[in-house]
C-alpha cells in the first residue's frame, strides 16, 4: 500500500512540474494526448492543492529518508573489511596468532603486523604493543628482554594450531585437541584454583601457557586466545601485579581497545575515547577500592547517571559496566562479554563514546569502570 501511495505521489509531482518540462520534451514527443487530462484538471488543481501536494510529497520523502536511515543505523562508521593472512600451522609451538609464535623476533612481528597503534604497561611488567587496522585483525604482542615474543593475544580469526584449534572451535574440540585444562596454578607461595565455569581454559603446552577464552553466548566457542611464555608467566609471583599509575593507564587503554575490537567484530561502530566521563569512571573505581564495596550505586546512593550529571556531562543515553578482581584488562573484558547485561552495553549500537577508569585496592585487586555514552 505504501509503495502504491508513493507511486501516485510521484506521478502527481511529475504532472505538476509539467510547465518546466513540457516545452523541451514537446520538441521530440507529441504531447497532445495529455490535452483531455488538462481539461479535466483545469480549475481543480489550484494553488492550495499544489501546496498541499508539495507538503504531502515532502512528508513522504522525509518518512522514506527515515526508513532508510533506520535500516542503515550503525553502518555509518563501518570500515572496509581488511584481508586476513593465510594462516599456517605453527612449527615450533602448538598455537600461533597471525602466523606468529612465542619466541618470534621483533623483525618478524614488524613484517607481519607493521607498527603498533599503542604501547601500554601490562600485568607482567612488560608492555602490550597493540596492532590493528580500524580494530580489525586485532593482535597484542609483548616482548621479553631479548626482544623476542613472550606473549600474544587476539580476539579475531587469526588463530592456528597443529591440532586444528581455531577461532570458533567448540570447547569440546579444544579439549580433545589440547588435552585436559589445568585446574590450578601456583603463584609464589599461593595456589589458585581455576573454576570450571569461568568461560576460559588454561593449558600448559610445552613451554607455553595457553589461555583459551570461550563465548558462552555463541555455543561456548573460542572467541580469544592469550599465549604466554612459561618464563614470563613465572616472573609474575602473585595473582595481581604491583599497582602503579602506569599500570592503571595501561589497563584503561587496553580495555578501551579490547571493547572496540569486540564491537567491530560484531558489526558495530568504533567508540571514541571520552576524557570527561573517564574521570567519572576513575572516581567511582577509586571510591569502590578505597571503601571496599562493589556496586553501581555509590555509598551516597548516587546512580551512574547521577554521578555523570554531577560532573557536568550531558548525555542522551548512558550505561555502565563494572568488573572487580580480574588480574588483567583481558580477563575483565572477556568476563564482561560473557555477562549478558554487560555484553549488551559493549555491543549497543547507539553509543558513540566510552570512558574507562581503573583503581586498585590495598590488596592490589583492580576495579574497572566503563561508562558508555550517547551525547
Amino acid at each position: 500500500m505504501k509503495r502504491l501511495f508513493l507511486l501516485i505521489l510521484l506521478i502527481a509531482a511529475v504532472y505538476l512540474a509539467k510547465p518546466f518540462w513540457e516545452e523541451p520534451v514537446s520538441k521530440y514527443i507529441d504531447l497532445s494526448f495529455l490535452d483531455p487530462v488538462d481539461e479535466k484538471l483545469e480549475g481543480i488543481v489550484t494553488k492550495d492543492t499544489i501546496e498541499s501536494t508539495y507538503h504531502t510529497l515532502r512528508d513522504a520523502t522525509e518518512e522514506l529518508i527515515g526508513i532508510v536511515s533506520s535500516k542503515t543505523e550503525g553502518m555509518r562508521d563501518a570500515k572496509q573489511p581488511v584481508a586476513k593472512p593465510a594462516l599456517a600451522a605453527p612449527t615450533a609451538t602448538p598455537l600461533s596468532v597471525n602466523n606468529l609464535e612465542i619466541g618470534a623476533s621483533a623483525d618478524a612481528v614488524t613484517a607481519a603486523l607493521g607498527q603498533p597503534k599503542r604501547e601500554s604497561l601490562n600485568e607482567y611488567g612488560t608492555e602490550w604493543k597493540t596492532y590493528h587496522t580500524d580494530y580489525q585483525n586485532f593482535v597484542m604482542v609483548a616482548f621479553d628482554k631479548s626482544n623476542r615474543v613472550a606473549a600474544l593475544y587476539t580476539n579475531d580469526d587469526l588463530i592456528s594450531s597443529k591440532s586444528g584449534v581455531r577461532y570458533g572451535s567448540s570447547k569440546a574440540d579444544v579439549r580433545k585437541a589440547l588435552g585436559q585444562p589445568l585446574t590450578k596454578m601456583r603463584k609464589g607461595l599461593n595456589v589458585y584454583i581455576l573454576q570450571e565455569d569461568e568461560g576460559m581454559d588454561l593449558f600448559k603446552l610445552d613451554d607455553v601457557y595457553a589461555y583459551v577464552f570461550y563465548d558462552v553466548h555463541q555455543d561456548t566457542k573460542v572467541t580469544a586466545v592469550e599465549l604466554v611464555s612459561m618464563e614470563l608467566e613465572n616472573r609474575k609471583k602473585g595473582l595481581y601485579a604491583e599497582r602503579s599509575e602506569a599500570l592503571r593507564n595501561g589497563f584503561e587503554q587496553q580495555l578501551f581497545d579490547l571493547t572496540n575490537a569486540a564491537r567491530v567484530r560484531h558489526g558495530r561502530s568504533i567508540l571514541t575515547w571520552d576524557s570527561a566521563v573517564s574521570g567519572t569512571a576513575r572516581k567511582h573505581s577509586a571510591d569502590m577500592a578505597e571503601n571496599n564495596y562493589f556496586s553501581h550505586d555509590n555509598l551516597k546512593g548516587q546512580s551512574p547517571f547521577d554521578r555523570i550529571k554531577e560532573d557536568g556531562i550531558r548525555f542522551k543515553r548512558a550505561g555502565e559496566n563494572l568488573a572487580y578482581g580480574q588480574s588483567s584488562s583481558i580477563f575483565a573484558h572477556e568476563g564482561l562479554m560473557n555477562s549478558e547485561g554487560h555484553r549488551e552495553n559493549i555491543l549497543l549500537k547507539d553509543y558513540k563514546s566510552l570512558g574507562i577508569g581503573v583503581s586498585f585496592s590495598e590488596e592490589l585487586q583492580p576495579y574497572f569502570s566503563e561508562e558508555f555514552l550517547l551525547r
